[in-house]
């Protein structure tokens, strides 16, 4: 029987490494479907995929994590396709108008933290939330919220009692507890939404696991550690080319050190790969689990304690059901004005 699975955000860096990875196991027995923003892009990561591998079935959906109506659609049209999903993988995640502080990077730089500096991006990034349509903080809803929806809206494929699932999320070394507020869960009286939405969807993975394993459905998490992708490098828009010229060898050098600078999108999806393989019975719902390259470029997959604790994961899903509650009664408010309005002309 071949395997289902959906990846958000396949069009590029990780995912798409993760689609390519995939591929190269088993053509064949699988399914695979990349939902991204852009289909322009996603055509292109989808006619490469096939380049290398002209048997695979490999479809395309529209998916915006950020809008609460494309998610919705992306849903009710995966219902349609699909009688069942075997992988869920929630990778989809943006990091708008990053703030770079020069001063402290450059100071950490030649400092005994450097490793966990370039790790974490502790203490030199910040960033500027917007507002999506919807009046939702914009990383909030791309990284945590529509992932939240569209997991919601999929339980009739993902839940059989007769088979698992598995949930898998994208999550970061920069998702820190001090950046999460359970008050202000949007994260809009705060500078650092990326790290706060990367720690909730730590959260939000064990309270899932916590509501759904009794319906087969198991969620983990885990950290493609230091890769150069689109995301990185908007992180400096401003750096010349021939700068990052110069870091590469550095970057290259401090991972005779460490083993979380995995560097390429081919092998920041290790832990993504890995865990395809694994049964999510026997997975640790309160493990992160990373991507790993040791310095000879061997690469491996190892679990974390998260800093999380039952309490706080719990008391954020009951937060998001609310807020799922109220988005669902404003769609319906406005299906009733549109009807109404169709009625009346």
């Amino acid at each position: 029987m071949n395997k289902v699975i959906l990846v958000t955000g396949a069009n590029s860096g990780i995912g798409l490494a993760l689609c390519e990875r995939l591929l190269s196991q088993d053509t064949e027995g699988m399914q695979l479907c990349l939902a991204c923003r852009n289909m322009r892009r996603a055509q292109a990561a989808r006619s490469a995929l096939l380049a290398s591998h002209p048997a695979a079935q490999v479809a395309l959906l529209q998916l915006d994590t950020s809008s609460i109506s494309s998610v919705m659609a992306a849903a009710q049209e995966v219902k349609l396709r699909y009688n069942r999903l075997d992988y869920l993988y929630l990778n989809a995640g943006i990091m708008p108008n990053p703030q770079f502080d020069f001063k402290a990077f450059f100071k950490g730089l030649f400092s005994s933290r450097v490793v966990a500096m370039f790790a974490t991006a502790e203490g030199i990034l910040k960033q500027k939330d917007g507002i999506t349509p919807d009046g939702l903080q914009e990383v909030f809803a791309t990284n945590l919220f529509g992932h939240f929806l569209l997991i919601r809206e999929l339980e009739p494929v993902l839940c059989h009692a007769s088979q698992t699932s598995q949930l898998i999320w994208t999550s970061s070394s920069n998702a820190h507890r001090s950046a999460f507020n359970l008050e202000d869960i949007q994260h809009q009286g705060g500078a650092q939404p990326y790290s706060s939405s990367k720690y909730a969807s730590d959260l939000l993975s064990l309270a899932l696991n916590t509501h759904y394993n009794k319906q087969g459905l198991f969620s983990s998490v885990i950290c493609p550690g230091f890769v150069m992708t689109n995301l990185t490098y908007g992180i400096l828009p401003s750096f010349p080319a021939f700068l990052w010229t110069v870091l590469m060898p550095i970057f290259w050098f401090i991972r005779m050190f460490t083993n979380t600078f995995t560097l390429t999108p081919h092998n920041g999806a290790e832990a993504l790969f890995w865990l395809f393989k694994q049964k999510p019975e026997s997975l640790d719902p309160q493990a992160k689990y990373h991507s790993l390259t040791s310095w000879l470029g061997n690469n491996y997959t190892q679990p974390r304690k998260m800093d999380i604790d039952l309490e706080t994961s719990e008391a954020l899903y009951e937060k998001l059901l609310q807020m799922e509650s109220e988005v669902r009664k404003t769609l319906g408010e406005k299906q009733k004005k549109s009807q109404h309005a169709l009625g009346s002309s």
